[in-house]
C-alpha cells in the first residue's frame, strides 16, 4: 500500500510500486486532468508537482511518491501562485486546442513560486521541455508575465 498527499488530501493506492504515476493519477484516482503525451517523459502533458517540483508522471513510479506531496491540475489553483497562472491563462485564452496545457500550468506555477521576476530567458528555459503543437509559445510566455505581475 503506498500513501501519499494528493492535492492536499491523503491517499492510498495498492497498485503495483513501478506504476507510472500518471496511471495511478489517471486511472487509479480519477484525476485526469493529467495527460498522456509522450510516454517517455521529454513533451510535458504529465506534469504534475512532487512536494513542490516539477516532474514527469509518465515516467516517474509510483513508489517515488511514498511519503510526499502530488499536487495535479486539479489541485494546483488552490494555491495563491497556481490560482494566479491560471487567471492569466484564461485573461490571455492561451488554450487553443488544450491538450497540453495542464502541464505547461503546472511548469508555469512551478517557475513563479521559485522566481517570482522571471525574464524571457527564464521562461523560456523552465518552459523548455513543454511542448505545445498548436504553438502557443508567446501565449504561454505573455500568460507568465502577467500571473507575475498579478503576484507582484
Amino acid at each position: 500500500m503506498t500513501r501519499f498527499t494528493l492535492n492536499g488530501k491523503p491517499v492510498e493506492t495498492a497498485l503495483p510500486d513501478d506504476t507510472p504515476l500518471l496511471w495511478v493519477l489517471r486511472d487509479g484516482l480519477d484525476q485526469t486532468g493529467t495527460k498522456f503525451g509522450c510516454g517517455m517523459g521529454l513533451c510535458g502533458a504529465c506534469t504534475v508537482h512532487l512536494d513542490g517540483q516539477p516532474i514527469r508522471s509518465c515516467s516517474t513510479p509510483l513508489s517515488a511518491a511514498a511519503g510526499k506531496k502530488i499536487t495535479t491540475i486539479e489541485g494546483v489553483g488552490k494555491a495563491r501562485v497556481g490560482a494566479a497562472v491560471q487567471k492569466a491563462w484564461q485573461k490571455l485564452d492561451v488554450v487553443q486546442c488544450g491538450y497540453c496545457q495542464s502541464g505547461q500550468i503546472m511548469s508555469a506555477t512551478a517557475l513563479l513560486t521559485a522566481n517570482p521576476k522571471p525574464t524571457d530567458a527564464d521562461i523560456d528555459a523552465a518552459m523548455g521541455g513543454n511542448i505545445c503543437r498548436c504553438a502557443t509559445y508567446v501565449r504561454i510566455r505573455a500568460a507568465i508575465h502577467e500571473a507575475a505581475k498579478s503576484l507582484a
